[in-house]
C-alpha cells in the first residue's frame, strides 16, 4: 500500500483559489478538473514546492477522499523523497493553506 505525506487541500479551497486568478467558476467536470490542475499549479509553484512534489488524490482513514500536495512517499518509485522534508521547504505552502502542523501520511486512493 503506499502512502503519501503532503498536505490536503479541498476541492472548494481549489475552485476560489482558481476564481481568486480570475477564472470563472466550474460549470461541467471539464470545467472542474481544469480549475483544480490551474489552481494547484499557481498554487504549488507559488509557494515554490512545484519542482519536489505530486499533486494526487489520497483517502484518509476514515475514507474521505482529497487532493493532496504530496513531499514524500513510501514507495521509491514514486520519485519523492521517503522521508518528510525540513519545514523550511513547505513552509511557504503551510502558510497559504493555514496548516497548523507537519503535513501528514495518506494512503494513495
Amino acid at each position: 500500500m503506499i502512502k503519501y505525506c503532503g498536505y490536503l487541500v479541498r476541492d472548494e479551497w481549489l475552485f476560489q483559489r482558481g476564481v481568486d486568478l480570475g477564472h470563472p467558476c466550474p460549470v461541467t467536470v471539464g470545467d472542474r478538473m481544469d480549475i483544480i490542475c490551474l489552481a494547484s499549479r499557481s498554487l504549488m509553484t507559488g509557494t515554490g514546492v512545484y519542482c519536489y512534489t505530486k499533486f494526487l488524490h489520497v483517502k484518509t482513514a476514515n475514507g474521505t477522499k482529497f487532493w493532496c500536495i504530496a513531499f514524500a512517499a513510501n514507495n521509491p518509485y514514486e520519485r519523492l523523497p521517503t522521508s518528510a522534508l525540513s519545514e523550511e521547504k513547505y513552509q511557504a505552502l503551510k502558510e497559504v493553506l493555514q496548516k497548523k502542523g507537519p503535513p501528514f501520511w495518506y494512503q494513495a486512493s
